[in-house]
């Protein structure tokens, strides 16, 4: 695969630097640049690797990084990949951020370069697929880096290129993604002004971009709750206590967390039980039920306030019934939060790389994205970039996890010029 060409043809068609135009002019790459991207796209997912297993993926986009003579940091975090391009000028420095794992789930989609890989996850061999577009967002932030390199020139101050693994989360029992780079001093030394990030998605069609301020992404949690009583035959439940009941009890009553006890007029939340497991027998109430969901929430306040909440109400509707309940809570991602300002002063940037009636302000979304963590610790902008090709309805695409899932590769152009802009525009802005 070729990494590397003609610095001419590269530019070909581009405007003149943000940085020399009083008219903000927009910087589009040439046809050949573009052609790459897609070029380095198709082999990602040709190759998906599953988290802090991203090696072949690393070494790719090290490659790639050398022969543009930056300085590269390998390793951090198991197989992040870091570059820093330093305009030798005094300016701000501004973080780029890609993910690069895909997912335990085999392709079925029809592509010529669709995966066949196979992997390891939970003990079983699995289908590996990008079936949530990081394969894009390596490909078009590769392409990010190598023109602006060529427009060193053009730039002040530095650009952190941030190749992060493990986005969909670490396996048991490992660390991994934003929270582990951050652990291991990412921004120790080099701490940026500002990170920007982009996430493909399914349910806006090609080009479109949603941004919203404030929270756009909920943190997500974990819990579990252990409900203990002591067995006892069916046909006399007085002589033991029932934890089936007691855990139908914490089901319902959990409940009100939200409806009634949250002040859900500052921000939406979610709790859902996901497990239900106890007992062996019909004729048998056993001895323990264990129960486990999700807490979804865009306020990291109430977040806490859920937590105390949720063990309050398994504990006291437990006891009711004479039963115990042990709760743990395994706090996720955070929320995602934009930076108002930085989104502000961004937004006219977002409506010349993508045209201002494809710039839309979205919804909330219940998902959760470790980018999260890089933007409590400097304002960061986390857009949506759609890839549903036009004509079709994005409400009815395969989504982002889907093994049907589908990218536009048109897409690619859109959100690699979105990369270059936020660079070049961000003094001036």
């Amino acid at each position: 695969m070729k990494l590397t060409f003609i610095a001419a043809a590269l530019f070909a068609g581009s405007l003149l630097s943000l940085n020399n135009s009083h008219a903000a002019e927009v910087l589009r790459i040439s046809p050949q640049l573009e052609q790459q991207v897609i070029s380095w796209r198709r082999d990602l997912h040709q190759h998906p690797e599953l988290s802090n297993r991203e090696f072949r993926t690393a070494k790719v986009v090290e490659d790639h990084l050398r022969k543009l003579g930056l300085e590269v940091q390998t390793g951090i975090a198991h197989t992040g990949v870091v570059a820093i391009l330093d305009s030798g000028k005094p300016g701000p420095l501004l973080a780029l951020r890609a993910d690069m794992d895909a997912l335990p789930v085999t392709e079925l989609t029809d592509l010529p370069f669709r995966s066949t890989a196979k992997g390891e996850y939970r003990g079983k061999e699995v289908g590996v697929m990008h079936a949530c577009g990081h394969d894009l967002h390596v490909a078009m932030l590769m392409g990010a880096a190598e023109y602006l390199v060529q427009q060193k020139a053009q730039l002040t101050g530095k650009v952190m290129f941030i190749f992060q693994p493990a986005e969909e989360g670490a396996p048991a029992g490992e660390e991994g993604g934003a929270a582990l780079m951050l652990k291991q001093g990412l921004f120790a030394k080099h701490k940026p002004e500002a990170i920007f990030g982009i996430h493909v998605w399914s349910a806006a069609n090609t080009g479109v971009v949603q941004y919203r301020k404030g929270p756009l992404m909920a943190s997500s949690d974990r819990f579990e709750i252990r409900v203990k009583g002591k067995q006892t035959h069916g046909s006399a439940p007085w002589g033991g206590v029932d934890p089936i009941v007691a855990a139908a009890q914490i089901i319902n009553n959990v409940q009100t967390i939200v409806s009634r006890q949250i002040n859900i007029t500052r921000a939406p939340a979610v709790l859902s039980f996901g497990i239900v497991e106890g007992g062996v027998r019909n004729n048998i109430i056993p001895d323990e039920v264990y129960l486990e969901g999700t807490i979804r929430n865009f306020d990291l306040g109430i977040r806490q306030q859920i937590f105390g909440l949720l063990k309050q109400a398994a504990e006291a509707s437990a006891a009711a019934t004479g039963a115990t309940a042990e709760v743990k809570i395994e706090e996720g991602y955070p929320v995602t939060l934009n930076d108002p300002e930085l989104t502000s002063r961004s937004l006219p940037i977002l409506q010349q790389v993508a045209g201002q009636d494809k710039v839309q302000e979205g919804q909330l979304v219940t998902g959760a994205e470790d980018f999260s963590y890089y933007a409590l610790e400097t304002p960061g902008l986390f857009v949506f970039l759609g890839i549903t090709p036009e004509g079709q309805d994005p409400a009815k695409a395969p989504a982002n996890h889907s093994p049907h899932f589908y990218a536009d590769e048109k897409a690619l152009k859109t959100g690699t010029e979105m990369f270059i802009n936020w660079v070049l525009a961000y003094p001036a802005s």
